[in-house]
């Protein structure tokens, strides 16, 4: 089995997890937070956003590591996509396809029909612009960027930074993240997309 093989396989959700709690460790050890959203806030406070707007005005060099951070993210992304891909689309099981159906959104079964990570109905090209699509896509943008300001984090930092500190306010506010999400994909979407 060549590298390219053995890294492209499926692996264990395990593998993931230790990966993430060695992260973790390595934070709490040198003092850094873990969050994705608060790369925005470093970007604009690089580019000068201090001089308009008190929130910006921080130390954003102690945050430099964060921006290296989404990067790699971005780059391996694309690796994983470009190198890494499975040949098949993604695994998905069948009372997930049928609940799927049911709402519009159909599991590709082969790789010509797409790899099924995001549903076509709503982001290839030939849909993407429709007046419906282009609602939910601006829509669900701007509750992400408010509920991520609101609740002071992402999902990401309040579920593997906050709750890794103890902290009740990251406590609640993944409690509200699942609420939200089970709303969202049990009632919210499967109306809109019949909308």
């Amino acid at each position: 089995m060549s590298l390219i093989e053995f890294l492209s396989q499926p692996w264990h959700w395990s593998i993931s997890g230790a990966a993430i709690v060695l992260v973790m460790f390595l934070l709490l050890l040198f003092g850094g937070e873990f969050g994705v959203s608060s790369n925005l806030r470093t970007i604009l406070a690089m580019g000068g956003a201090g001089n308009h707007c008190s929130f910006f005005e921080y130390d954003w060099k102690k945050q430099l590591w964060n921006l290296v951070f989404i990067s790699g993210a971005v780059v391996g992304g694309y690796i994983a996509v470009t190198i890494l891909a499975s040949p098949e689309p993604v695994q998905i099981s069948m009372a997930t396809q049928t609940h799927l159906s049911s709402i519009g959104i159909q599991v590709p079964q082969t790789i010509a029909e797409g790899r099924g990570f995001v549903p076509a109905e709503i982001f290839s090209p030939e849909n993407m612009w429709s007046f419906k699509n282009i609602l939910l896509l601006i829509g669900g943008g701007f509750l992400v960027g408010f509920g991520t300001r609101y609740a002071g984090g992402c999902t990401s930092g309040h579920a593997i930074s906050g709750l890794s500190n103890l902290q009740i306010p990251s406590l609640i506010a993944v409690i509200g993240f699942f609420i939200g999400g089970l709303l969202m994909a049990w009632i919210l979407l499967p109306a809109l997309l019949k909308f």
